[in-house]
């Protein structure tokens, strides 16, 4: 049975008179899931009173959230799209749902985050009301802040999120954004960042696209219906309803043409009803294929075949610009010309060269809507057939015109004058080149490589054209599209022969390409480039050297360190270049006369001082030769002063993670970790992702929520090749190894930390697998295989000889004190408990010292178990690794010592992240501050806080700080 609008099924086929119905036909199982997308955001009423809540301002909204809070629905032109998102709409309005909308535009896709302004236009005073650092962030991304430094991203895209939270918190709230395959990429990127982080909130987006378009941050994993053509009996249903519905042959031939097609379907009758086709067979009576006058339903010839769909249509709907008054014509063409954002501004004024007469003839011949002063065509094909059907001298009459129009707006003033220029103009070219700068300081990275490439190819001179491309592509990879960082990259060799240009160029691309999975195609890329220029432009050389010895880290390829040391060999002693040097050693083989290496690092601290990015470099260098101390320090020292805006995780930029993993601040590498989950993805950088995923796994493994551990491994070794990738291979084992390790599994535990190491016992990576050696030791004695993996710790020890660093020859003696003699291990955990400076590891310290307590136990030295026994429940304790402080508890007790919980222990049954965002509220941050630290929307953090409280036994967060530090002493005070 066939629907009205507002039941299930969807393809809205609109007559050309403004008040005909809307007919539905043929798309039940869509519209009901878009419907049952918004009925979960709309059945209940606004959310409770913060009041009622143990946490004031903390509670979630009642009623449900949706549990599909993201929807993408994909189809050819004219499936259906935007009738099926209006309904929905209507719908969520009805139900009352606060809806926003925006549309993508061809002409608008340059403009940074010109999709986004549009969406939120209507909720300008909910802006303001964010917080300061959220406020700027959207307003210098619109345009009207001052931009004094470049944007940060990362807080625009939670800005969005905050501001659609406390919008859900006062009502259900619908997203919608329609043909987004023409939004601008800055606006996609925040809202996909958005969109990944919507379960739990009462917001529902729904995004439509055109199939094939990839959209940038929405991924495989968001959820898709795709919209396909109708079936024969759907098809003649929707022919039925037409005023004068076809028949016989014509009919026949519409269904044929079609295709299932609803726009088609509804065109084609409407075209062969206006040449009489019901009423006679096409051939007959009608002008010849070639005509001036045929239409592709009067051609009556075979041969010809059918046209390409989207051809036919854009023929169809241009046709009825014939006979239109030449008023219409130039306002249409004016209209087609424009972007949303012009409309708006031009709107008040009135376009030039048209006046209010000229729209009725329009409105007729079904090609506009009319709203007052608003005038918007009835399809987006509608405006690419008028735009296509005119000549191009009337196109650039009509970007010039909009042009003068617009001259307080010099940003689409500059692309309408670029789309008016038919020949190279410095003058057009200077604009837009001035636009990307405006749009590059708006954190519009992709807005601005297209002004530079259109500016490459306006500009008169090659030489200059070929440097703005070199600059696109050095600002195109800020957006992780590697493929148009190529084209760019080409497109600018095919200009000049110019060696420092095209130096810069592979600099660029190699880059970005570090970042990719492609590590053996982009290592040979860049090793190629350094080799061939060598002798001419050293100093670049190195540059690309330095990229590629990134490579080889991610990669592990022993053949790429062979080839670098031997380009590095090549290349010619120069002071000003030893900082790169020291990079390229350390980056590729960082136990390669790791003393001398290390002897260095004074030096380039002192370098690096008061330099944020020089710092994290150094940071990333020293962590790589096992001085984890200096590369936190170095760290906290970068972020004090300033923190990374950059879109795209620097190279290695995992270390700083580890570096903190290592030192025991979890919470911070966790914080790190979503950071760059949340740009790589955006940026589709499955590697960068990947590596963050190892890390957090590990973490989690260590706190003991072994599932989330297993499904962030997991996440990581899905995206990369192992044989490619050996660096994130091996860390997302050693995370499935501690994760069985927390759940007493050895012989998995064994199995994954195993794989850390080759088959006959090398390691798999030549930096990554050495700190598994304990870990593998640890599992082999539990799961009877004590001898293999001794001779693994062996093969590695002599491997490393002198070069080990402290803390690899103390994971080496534990290991070597878990595999010995019961009688000989002492020796092995002291000497791994010697140096003082291994406190810099407490996790794994802690791990030695419960080893030793636990061979001292069963040796009956009680006594002397009970120190490393205390010493390791506190480390395991403030650490929050659940595990082991049960494992170190039990050992403690059977060792006669009283153990009692401790206030931290009151957190044991919380998630980690509950226990992330406990911590940061009992240090007196707001839920919109932990939301901008952990990337998470301000009501996610209160209903974490929520049901947080009752577990914890306290009802107001003034309780937080006595339960995590203790009550304050008689009298006393804290500093």
């Amino acid at each position: 049975m066939d629907k009205q609008a507002g039941g299930p099924g969807a393809v809205l086929e609109r007559e050309s008179e403004p008040d005909s119905a809307e007919l539905i036909v043929g798309r039940d199982a869509e519209l009901a899931r878009l419907f049952r997308a918004v009925d979960s955001i709309s059945a209940a009423g606004p959310g409770s009173a913060a009041g009622s809540c143990p946490a004031a301002g903390s509670c979630p909204a009642a009623g449900p959230v949706p549990a599909e809070p993201v929807l993408v629905l994909v189809g050819e032109v004219g499936t259906g799209k935007s009738t099926l998102l209006d309904s929905a709409a209507r719908r969520a309005e009805a139900r009352g749902a606060r809806v926003l909308s925006a549309d993508g535009s061809e002409s608008e896709s340059s403009l940074a985050f010109s999709a986004l302004h549009q969406l939120l236009r209507p909720v300008r005073a909910e802006v303001d009301g964010l917080p300061e650092r959220q406020r700027t962030a959207i307003h210098d991304a619109f345009g009207v802040g001052p931009a004094t430094t470049a944007p940060d991203l990362m807080l625009i895209g939670v800005a969005v999120l905050s501001l659609l939270s406390a919008l859900g918190d006062e009502g259900p709230v619908l997203v919608v954004l329609d043909d987004a395959q023409w939004c601008d990429r800055a606006s996609l990127d925040a809202l996909s960042f958005a969109a990944r982080r919507l379960r739990g909130e009462r917001v529902t987006m729904l995004i439509g696209a055109r199939v094939g378009d990839p959209l940038p941050g929405f991924d495989r994993r968001v959820p898709t219906l795709v919209l396909g053509p109708l079936d024969n009996a759907a098809a003649g249903r929707l022919l039925d309803r037409r005023p004068r519905p076809p028949t016989g042959r014509a009919r026949t031939q519409i269904l044929d043409q079609a295709g299932g097609n609803p726009l088609a379907l509804a065109e084609l009758a409407r075209a062969a009803a206006g040449h009489g086709a019901t009423a006679a067979p096409p051939t007959a009576g009608v002008p010849s294929a070639g005509s001036p006058d045929a239409s592709p339903l009067s051609t009556g010839s075979p041969s010809a075949g059918p046209l390409p769909l989207t051809d036919r249509l854009e023929r169809i709907f241009a046709a009825r610009l014939d006979g239109l008054p030449a008023a219409t014509t130039r306002a249409l063409l004016l209209l087609a010309a424009m972007d949303g954002v012009d409309s708006a501004i031009a709107a008040p004024a009135g376009l030039p060269h048209a006046d209010a007469d000229a729209w009725p003839p329009a409105e007729r011949a079904g090609l506009v809507r009319r709203t007052g002063r608003d005038v918007r065509f009835r399809h987006p094909l509608v405006r690419s057939a008028v735009y296509h059907a005119a000549s191009s001298d009337a196109r650039r009459a009509a970007h010039l015109a909009l042009a003068g129009m617009l001259r307080d707006e010099p940003d689409r003033r500059a692309w309408h004058l670029a789309a008016a220029s038919s020949h190279p103009d410095a003058a057009v070219s200077a604009e837009l080149e001035r636009t990307a700068g405006r749009a590059r300081r708006r954190g519009g990275y992709a807005a601005a490589a297209k002004a530079l490439q259109r500016a490459a190819e306006l500009a008169p001179r090659r030489a200059e054209s070929a440097r703005l491309l070199v600059e696109a592509a050095a600002t195109a990879v800020f957006t992780g599209d590697i493929g148009w960082v190529e084209e760019l990259a080409a497109a600018a060799r095919a200009r000049t022969d110019d060696a420092s240009l095209l130096a810069s160029a592979a600099v660029q691309t190699g880059r970005l390409a570090a970042l990719t999975v492609r590590h053996t195609v982009v290592f040979s890329r860049l090793a190629d480039t350094a080799e061939r220029l060598t002798l001419s432009r050293p100093a670049v050389a190195l540059d690309l050297l330095a990229v590629a010895a990134v490579v080889r880290f991610y990669s592990g390829e022993d053949a790429q360190r062979l080839r670098v040391q031997a380009l590095l060999r090549r290349l010619p002693e120069n002071a000003s270049h030893a900082w790169l040097r020291a990079w390229v050693r350390a980056v590729s083989d960082p136990f390669d006369d790791r003393a001398e290496l290390v002897s260095r690092l004074p030096r380039l601290a002192a370098e690096a001082e008061r330099r944020p990015d020089r710092l994290i470099t150094f940071a990333i260098m020293a962590w790589l030769l096992d001085e984890t101390p200096r590369a936190v320090r170095a760290v906290d020292e970068a972020l004090s002063g300033w923190e990374p805006r950059g879109p795209l995780p620097e190279g290695l930029g995992g270390a700083v993670a580890w570096a903190y993993v290592e030192q025991g601040k979890w919470d911070q590498a966790r914080e790190f970790c979503a950071r760059t989950t949340a740009v790589g993805s955006t940026a589709g950088l499955d590697h960068a992702v990947a590596c963050a995923a190892s890390a957090d796994a590990t973490v989690l493994a260590f706190q003991g929520d072994t599932s989330a551990a297993r499904e962030r491994a997991a996440d990581a070794l899905a995206l990369i090749d192992p044989l490619e990738s050996r660096s994130v291979s091996v860390r997302a084992r050693r995370a499935l190894g501690a994760a069985a390790a927390a759940e007493g599994a050895y012989e998995t535990a064994y199995h994954h930390l195993r794989m850390v190491f080759t088959a006959d016992g090398a390691p798999v990576h030549y930096h990554s697998s050495y700190p598994a050696l304990a870990d593998l030791a640890a599992a082999a004695v539990r799961a009877g295989r004590r001898e293999e993996a001794a001779a693994i710790v062996e093969r590695c020890a002599r491997t490393l000889g002198d070069n080990a660093s402290p803390r690899l020859r103390a994971l080496i003696s534990r290991a070597r004190g878990l595999l010995a003699d019961a009688g000989n291990a002492e020796p092995y955990y002291r000497a791994a408990l010697a140096d003082p400076v291994l406190e810099h590891w407490p996790f794994e310290r802690a791990q030695t010292l419960l080893d030793l307590a636990e061979w001292l136990r069963r040796r009956r030295r009680v006594a002397e178990a009970r120190a490393p026994l205390t010493e390791a429940l506190e480390i395991f304790r403030r650490l929050g690794a659940r595990p082991w402080v049960e494992r170190a508890r039990a050992e403690s007790r059977a060792a006669g010592l009283d153990v009692t919980d401790s206030a931290p222990d009151a957190l044991a049954g919380l998630s980690p992240q509950q226990r992330q965002i406990i911590g940061l509220a009992a240090r007196g941050l707001t839920n919109r501050e932990i939301g901008e630290r952990l990337f998470l929307s301000p009501r996610t953090v209160g209903s974490h806080l929520y049901r947080s409280f009752p577990k914890l036994g306290i009802t107001a967060r003034s309780q937080l700080r006595d339960l995590i530090e203790g009550p304050h002493p008689a009298g006393g005070h804290r500093e």
